[in-house]
Parts: C-alpha cells; sequence; structure tokens
C-alpha cells in the first residue's frame, strides 16, 4: 500500500462513519459523497461531497478522483462503477457483484446456480402473478430492489393477503421453519485470502423487522458453526468479491442452514466486532480493499450488541437519555451515529455489552436495554 491511499465511500451514513474512525489508524485521505448534508461522515473525511450516489455522472466524477473505491450502501449506480473499473480504479465490491446483489431475485438465481443452500422461491413479475402461486403459500414477498432494514418485506399466509402485496416485481420465498437467525461475516482480500468471523445469532425487532440484538458467539453446536463459515466463504469465493461480506443465514429446526441474504459491506451483525474482536469488520474491510493481510478475526470476549432506535413519538432533533446510567454498568460501551435527527424507529446507535460469559453478557445488557432513550 503507498504512503497515501485516496479512499472514496459511496454512503456517508453510521457504516461508513465506522469505517472512517477505523481508517485513521491506515494513513487513508478519505472522499466520501452522500445526499445527505448533515450525514453523519460530514465532519469526519477529509473531502465530503453533497450528491447522489444513484447517479451515474455524480458517482463516475466523484469515483475518478479516487484510488480505491467503496460502498457503505449497496443502491448505488453499478455503471458509474464499471465504467471506473475499466479506467483504473480500484472498486471494491466490484460493479458485477454489487449488481448481483441489488437485485433479490438476481441474488436468489446466483445462489441456485452456485449451488449455495436457500429457501425455495418464485420470482414474479407483479401483484396478478401471486394469483397462481397460492400453494406455494405461506411465503415472504420481498421486492427485487430498494428494500432495506425491513421496507420491502411481507407476509404472505393465504389468498387473504394479498390485499397487502407489492405491486413491483418481487421474489416469493418460501417461509422457512426455523430455529435461529445467524450471521457470518467473511473477508477477502485481492490476493484471496479469506478468513471469517465467529457466528453470531440474531434477534429481530418483532414490529419493525430489522436487527433488535445479537449476540456473539451464537450459541449452536460447534460442527454448526463450522458448517456456517464455510457457507459463508463458499458465497465470498463464488462472487469473487473483495472486501466485507455479510451473509445471513437461517438454522432450521431440522439442522439444516439456509442463506437469506448477504449485503457486500460492513453489516449491522457486526457491530460488536469494534470491541469484542481483535480486528473489527471495519478495519478487515480497509486491509481487504487496500491489499493488506487480513487481521485476526478471534474474539476477545464475549459479547451482546443493542440497536439504538428512535422512540415512538418523536421526530426531531435527537436527544438521548440515560447515558449515564447505562454506562455505569462495567462493559457497556455505547456507540452513537452523529445523526442529528431521530424518527420512530430509525438507527441512531448501538450498545456493546460485554462479558467473560455469553451469559454475563446477557445479564449486563438485559439491565440497560431500556435504559437509553432516544427522544426530540
Amino acid at each position: 500500500m503507498k504512503g497515501e491511499v485516496k479512499l472514496g465511500i459511496l454512503g456517508g451514513g453510521q457504516l461508513g462513519r465506522m469505517l472512517l474512525q477505523a481508517g485513521l489508524d491506515f494513513n487513508l485521505y478519505t472522499l466520501v459523497l452522500d445526499p445527505d448534508e448533515n450525514a453523519p461522515c460530514k465532519d469526519l473525511c477529509n473531502e465530503f461531497f453533497v450528491g447522489s450516489f444513484r447517479d451515474y455522472d455524480t458517482v463516475y466524477e466523484f469515483g475518478k478522483n479516487c484510488d480505491v473505491l467503496t460502498i457503505e450502501i449497496e443502491h448505488v449506480n453499478c455503471d458509474a462503477l464499471q465504467q471506473l473499473e475499466l479506467e483504473g480504479v480500484k472498486v471494491y465490491p466490484d460493479a458485477r457483484t454489487v449488481r448481483t446483489i441489488q437485485d433479490k431475485g438476481l441474488q436468489k438465481e446466483f445462489f441456485h446456480k452456485h449451488n449455495i443452500p436457500t429457501a425455495d422461491f418464485i420470482l414474479v413479475a407483479d401483484k396478478t402473478e401471486l394469483t397462481e402461486q397460492q400453494a406455494f403459500l405461506p411465503a415472504f414477498q420481498k421486492l427485487r430492489r430498494e428494500g432495506y432494514d425491513g421496507r420491502g418485506v411481507t407476509r404472505l399466509t393465504n389468498n387473504a393477503d394479498f390485499g397487502k402485496a407489492f405491486e413491483e416485481p418481487s421474489v416469493l420465498e418460501k417461509l422457512v421453519d426455523f430455529e435461529k437467525e445467524l450471521s457470518v461475516i467473511v473477508a477477502r482480500n485481492p490476493s484471496g485470502e479469506v478468513t471469517a468471523f465467529p457466528v453470531v445469532e440474531l434477534s429481530f425487532h418483532p414490529e419493525h423487522n430489522l436487527v433488535d440484538s445479537l449476540f456473539a458467539p451464537a450459541n449452536i453446536p460447534y460442527k454448526l458453526q463450522r458448517h456456517a463459515i464455510e457457507i459463508a466463504t463458499r458465497v465470498i469465493e463464488a462472487f469473487g468479491m473483495v472486501g466485507i461480506l455479510a451473509v445471513e443465514m437461517f438454522l432450521t429446526k431440522d439442522g439444516a442452514i439456509l442463506v437469506n441474504e448477504v449485503a457486500p459491506r460492513p453489516h449491522n451483525s457486526g457491530h460488536h466486532t469494534i470491541k469484542a474482536n481483535y480486528t473489527s469488520q471495519y478495519e478487515q474491510h480497509l486491509r481487504a480493499i487496500t491489499g493488506l493481510p487480513l487481521g485476526s478475526t478471534e474474539i476477545q470476549c464475549a459479547a451482546v450488541m443493542l440497536n439504538l432506535l428512535g422512540e415512538p413519538g418523536y421526530d426531531g432533533e435527537a436527544t438521548y437519555e440515560g447515558l449515564q446510567e447505562a454506562l455505569a454498568v462495567p462493559g457497556v460501551y455505547i456507540h452513537l451515529y452523529g445523526k442529528k435527527f431521530t424518527r420512530p424507529a430509525r438507527k441512531m446507535g448501538h450498545i456493546t455489552v460485554l462479558g467473560q460469559t455469553l451469559e454475563e453478557a446477557q445479564q449486563r445488557a438485559a439491565s440497560v436495554k431500556n435504559v437509553i432513550k432516544v427522544k426530540a
């Protein structure tokens, strides 16, 4: 890696913010593009540009000034990424990978083509085609594009639910009778070196359909842990991708592991690694995309991660209650994302709770889970 690398990041949200924080140790010159003039990355990077990462010209002009270009959100202009690759910019993840993952239908077909276990699915062009698939229910309908943090997903139990179905092209995914939801974050650098973080167990918010908390390491048998890591490794190698890939999975009640979705960037299910692992997911991503050896992914202690969401009924400039009480508990660390405004269920930060054992971390997490309130 040369003396000072110009790293461009498409997206200036909390993932980009934590990536920048890790990048301070790597002598990187950082540029960030985001449509929000108050994005969390604004004051942490060397250069901040307000503009759409979905617009071809904006992304292309931004990327021309970078040695390495990466993303913190998938919904970017892939045509611009492809052109920048042709002109010698190192784009990680590459345009082909991002284009596939942007479309949940292409993503599912990719899994099928590469013999990666996943739930049965049917691609539907519009709402009218659902009437032909009543025998496939119960299932989840997922928009092929633009779904994010639980948006663009609805459960269809029978034909009475068709009224709430999406009109746009979507994936109809067979309902999985799962025991647990898991995640494995895996990384690969340009030389083909691959490492995986230990498996974590996810708990989802019952209303918002996004991660509420996670437990690390996952409380599953060692054999299943190894199997989940082997599947995640197969996925990133099938893509030939450079960088961090989060692989979300179902552990079924009969002991099978099925890939649900993947994200080609740092992920909510890896926040705890900042405190709990020898190398964080953010440092690992930077190591991968700048061609450095990958770091150790071993855990230093057990951890629980709790998302901090905007409280119901509050919309406006954010205030935080309960910080002193929560930080008085040993092993509790708070990460606020620098978002000026809150709204109900908006991700405003997270708490990492450490313990010598998972049980100890869970007990501490239970004591602070509802202490901090994000209001306006």
